[in-house]
C-alpha cells in the first residue's frame, strides 16, 4: 500500500509515521525547503487540558481537548522510542481571569473545576500518562498575597494553578524529523507545493509543482494534513465545506532569560482576546499577546503567503508591544529590557478555525474548538486537528481508518 501525505506539518508528520510503524510506504510532500519549519513550531506547544474553553460551557471542546492531551506523552513514547519526560516542557500554567474577561470569576473558577473532573475521569488508571503529572492533585486557587506576588493585581482578579503544560516546539519537531529521515518507509519531497487531486479508478492521483517541473504521482489512499491549504485542496475533490471560516495570522516572541532574572510563571490569560506567557524548564519563554500578535485575517479559501518572520519595524514593535503590555500584568516581565534580550525570535503561522467572527467576540465559533477531526470519503481523509494537542491523537485515528492495527 502506498499513501500520499500532504503537507509536513505536526499533523502530516504523525500520520505518517505511525502509518510508516505499521508498514505502510508513505511519502510526504511540503511546499517548504524542510519538514515542520512553519506553524508547528511557531507556537507555544500547549498540550490542552480543556482549562482555556469557558467559551463553551457545554465542555465538549474541554472533552476533546483531554482525549487529545491524555494520548501525546504515549504516541512520543510509542513512535519516538524515548520516554515524554525527556522532551522540554514547561512550568505548570497558572489560570489568569482579566480584569477585562468576557466571564467573571464565579463562571471562570466552576468551568476549570468541572473540566478538572472531567480530566480525573478520564485519566483514571493512566496515572503519569500527562508527561507524569499527578492530574489527581486538586486545582489550587492563588491566595491574594500569593497572586499579588506573581501579577499586578489590578489586572488579575482570580489566579488558579493547574497542571498543564507546554512541549517545546522546536525540541519535539526536531524529535519527529529525525525519526522521519531515517524511516526507511517515509520518502520526503520538499519544495512541493500540493496543486491538486483527482480520482482515477480505486487510487488518487496528486498534482505537485517543484523546482522544475509539475508531478503527478499515484496512491492508494491520500490524507490531506495541509495547514493553510487544506480547504483549497479539498475543493479540487469537489469537498466544499458549507461553514465560514477564519485564517489568522498570529506571531509569538521567544527569548532566552537571562541568568540572573526572576523567572516568570506560566500563565494563560481567560477569557478573551488576551495572551499567554510559557516558561520552559531549560530557560526559554515565550509569549504572546492577542492585540499586538495578530496581524491580518482571511476568509479566502487559501490564505495569503504570510511572512512566517515579520520585517521591520514590525518585528520590534511586536516584541517591545507585547513585552510592555505582559509586564502590566506581570511584573516579573518588567524588569527585562527587549534590547538586550538573547536569542529573541519572532515566528508566526496560519491558525484555521471554523467562525466567521474573532475571539473579540464572545459567541465566537473559535472558542469553541470540538468540531475538528477527520474526514473520510472512500481513500480521501482531510484532518482538521484544531490544535497542536489533538495531532498525534488524529493521527492514529486515521490510520486505523487505513490499515487498521493487528
Amino acid at each position: 500500500m502506498r499513501v500520499g501525505v500532504l503537507g509536513g506539518g505536526l499533523q502530516g508528520c504523525c500520520v505518517a509515521i505511525v502509518l510508516a510503524n505499521r508498514g505502510v510506504n508513505v511519502t510526504i510532500f511540503d511546499k517548504n525547503d524542510a519538514l515542520l519549519t512553519r506553524a508547528a513550531v511557531a507556537n507555544e506547544g500547549k498540550i490542552h487540558l480543556g482549562y482555556m474553553y469557558a467559551g463553551d460551557p457545554t465542555l465538549s471542546t474541554a472533552k476533546t481537548m483531554i482525549a487529545g492531551a491524555l494520548s501525546f506523552a504515549s504516541f512520543l513514547e510509542r513512535h519516538l522510542c524515548r520516554p515524554a519526560r525527556s522532551f522540554s516542557t514547561s512550568v505548570p500554567a497558572i489560570y489568569v481571569v482579566h480584569r477585562e474577561s468576557q466571564h467573571s470569576v464565579e463562571e471562570v473558577s466552576a468551568y476549570l473545576q468541572a473540566v478538572h473532573s472531567l480530566i480525573n475521569v478520564a485519566a483514571k488508571g493512566k496515572n503519569g500518562a500527562y508527561f507524569g503529572k499527578d492530574l489527581r492533585a486538586p486545582l489550587r486557587t492563588l491566595s491574594p498575597a500569593k497572586k499579588e506576588a506573581e501579577f499586578n493585581p489590578r489586572a488579575a482578579l482570580a489566579a488558579v494553578a493547574t497542571p498543564e503544560v507546554a512541549i517545546n516546539p522546536t525540541t519535539l519537531a526536531a524529535a519527529l524529523r529525525k525519526c522521519i529521515h531515517e524511516h526507511p518507509k517515509i520518502e520526503v519531497r520538499c519544495n512541493c507545493t500540493v496543486i491538486s487531486a483527482k480520482k482515477e479508478d480505486n487510487s488518487l492521483c496528486v498534482v505537485t509543482e517543484g523546482p522544475d517541473r509539475t508531478s503527478q504521482s499515484r496512491f492508494d489512499h491520500v490524507v490531506n494534513a495541509l495547514w493553510d491549504g487544506r480547504f483549497a485542496l479539498n475543493e479540487t475533490l469537489g469537498y466544499r465545506t458549507n461553514r465560514p471560516w477564519l485564517h489568522r495570522l498570529k506571531y509569538g516572541v521567544s527569548f532566552r532569560l537571562p541568568p540572573v532574572s526572576r523567572r516568570p510563571p506560566s500563565a494563560t490569560f481567560v477569557s478573551g482576546p488576551f495572551g499567554e506567557v510559557v516558561t520552559y524548564g531549560d530557560g526559554i519563554v515565550y509569549l504572546t499577546w492577542y492585540p499586538e500578535c495578530l496581524q491580518a485575517i482571511s476568509t479566502d479559501v487559501t490564505p495569503p503567503n504570510w511572512a512566517t518572520y515579520p520585517p521591520e519595524p514590525l518585528r520590534s514593535r511586536i516584541v517591545t508591544g507585547t513585552l510592555r503590555a505582559l509586564s502590566d500584568i506581570v511584573p516579573s516581565l518588567g524588569d527585562l529590557d527587549a534590547a538586550s534580550l538573547s536569542e529573541v525570535i519572532v515566528k508566526g503561522g496560519a491558525i484555521v478555525a471554523w467562525g466567521k467572527t474573532d475571539i473579540y467576540d464572545a459567541q465566537s465559533e473559535l472558542h469553541r474548538r470540538f468540531e475538528i477531526g477527520v474526514t473520510s470519503e472512500g481513500c480521501f481523509h482531510s484532518v482538521d486537528p484544531g490544535k497542536l494537542t489533538m495531532a498525534p491523537y488524529f493521527a492514529e485515528v486515521c490510520a486505523e481508518r487505513i490499515c487498521p492495527a493487528v
